[in-house]
């Protein structure tokens, strides 16, 4: 009979250790009234307290240029190209992607299989920048605490490149 405790003992235990966090970003990208409108190259990424990078989350650009040319206007992402986006080579898998129409996007990122599960407990920022052709550019940064044993969020809002980005932290 011990050892049936023990095991179920072991065996919560092991669930209760292998629960993942999870950072939900909510990002806005603005309907614009340009006469020609070009959807903006985006930039999610992590920093910590000292504004060093710690890693990328997702890179939205044009994927439909010919021999990959939408990697040449990355570096009007300048703030993410001098931090992370000039030392990689796109795409990369499971971080870049095409540019989503105008609206609300989600991403969902765990602990469990993401660069999320490398971050020691503290203090972050998600930083978010956009630029577009014929258009401007925008970073936003919001600060929240990395598995802290409840949850918390931040929200910013954006001027005219980025609406509302809102982050939640679930320990």
């Amino acid at each position: 009979m011990k050892q049936f405790f023990y095991g179920a003992f072991l065996t919560l235990s092991l669930i209760a250790t292998v629960k993942a966090a999870e950072l939900n970003v909510s990002l806005q990208i603005p309907a614009l009234n340009v006469a020609e409108y070009h959807r903006p190259y985006v930039a999610v990424w992590l920093e910590n307290d000292n504004q060093q990078f710690v890693a990328n989350l997702s890179v939205w650009y044009d994927l439909k240029k010919r021999d990959n040319g939408g990697t040449k206007w990355l570096k009007d992402l300048r703030q993410w190209w001098r931090k992370s986006g000039r030392e990689l080579t796109m795409p990369i898998d499971g971080v870049s992607g095409a540019t989503p129409n105008v609206g609300e996007h989600q991403m969902v990122f765990s602990d469990k299989n993401t660069p999320l599960n490398k971050l020691t407990v503290g203090h972050y920022q998600l930083v978010v920048e956009a630029a577009r052709e014929g258009g401007g550019r925008e970073v936003l940064r919001i600060p929240f605490d990395w598995q802290n044993k409840k949850a918390s969020q931040g929200a910013a809002q954006g001027q005219e490149e980025l609406g509302k980005v809102t982050v939640l932290v679930k320990p």
